[in-house]
């Protein structure tokens, strides 16, 4: 827990509660740097960070970097965005790196260390991550995760159209991997009646009726959901209820492009972080 007594899960739910259901992704593609004017180099890179997180500050539930997108920059391009994730620290701005990492053991501890310590360079409020190797690889990750307040992503029906071959296949007791996925992510959260887990899922808002078909909605109820798909993927506020049902509450709408293209202003960021907020906003909001 933090030093305030805080899980990451009460915190993110209470960011939606004040500031909407956005989730600014931070991608800065070779294409949308030069759309914006900026230099493909590090220095692009800590232009377009400071601009979207000055932008999007009491506007968005959190920030989402992909960090694929510093790393192809080396350690120059990281530097960048370990100053990004301390800036938003400062800023009181939910961090969720999105970095996807799985493995097993001494790994995947050293993993969670890497992101999840407070203090580590590449400290984030919470991180996606890939069960992919056995839902049991996520435990030295979700243990660290719940001894400092932080938080996982898991992903669980991904929005890519081979997602299915794995994530609908069924285990051995005739159950989908996807819903053994969230059953174990439900489990390690372990949230409190009407709070939030610190456990999340990742679920596209792209994968049509798969959530509630594959009984994710049943197994797992206190989880929030990441779900990308929103936007230039072709998914909108419609797909809340029918793709996510009366789980639409616990959705965190991720946005990159259809957010970004507004920039590199300032103030029109700001003005479609505002509108975005209007447009997935709903009843289901203060769940």
């Amino acid at each position: 827990m933090t030093l305030q007594g805080r899980s990451f899960g009460s915190r993110l739910q209470q960011s939606v509660a004040e500031h909407g259901r956005l989730v600014a992704g931070i991608d800065p593609h070779a294409s949308l740097l030069e759309a914006w004017g900026l230099p493909d180099t590090p220095e692009g890179l800590r232009e377009f960070s400071r601009i979207v997180l000055t932008a999007v500050t009491g506007r968005v539930a959190a920030i989402k970097p992909q960090s694929a997108f510093f790393e192809r920059h080396g350690s120059a391009g990281v530097a960048v965005l370990e100053k990004l994730l301390q800036a938003a620290r400062e800023a009181g701005v939910l961090s969720i790196l999105d970095v996807k990492r799985g493995d097993i053991g001494s790994t995947m501890a050293a993993y969670a260390d890497a992101h999840l310590l407070p203090g580590a360079p590449l400290e984030a409020d919470s991180i996606t991550v890939s069960p992919f190797l056995g839902t049991g690889s996520l435990d030295p990750a979700a243990q660290l995760a719940t001894q400092h307040g932080k938080g996982l992503f898991v992903l669980a029906l991904t929005s890519n159209p081979d997602g299915p071959q794995v994530q609908h296949a069924l285990t051995s007791a005739d159950t989908p991997v996807a819903q053994e996925i969230a059953r174990h992510a439900e489990a390690l959260g372990a949230a409190a009646p009407g709070e939030w887990s610190s456990i999340g899922l990742v679920v596209g808002a792209t994968v049509g009726d798969s959530y509630r078909r594959l009984g994710l909605d049943r197994v797992a109820p206190s989880v929030p959901l990441l779900a990308p798909g929103f936007g230039a993927q072709g998914a909108g506020p419609a797909q809340m209820g029918e793709v996510f049902g009366e789980s639409a509450g616990h959705v965190l709408v991720s946005l990159s492009r259809g957010l970004l293209a507004a920039g590199p202003d300032p103030d029109a960021l700001s003005r479609r972080a505002e509108q975005l907020r209007f447009e997935y906003a709903g009843p289901a909001d203060a769940s």
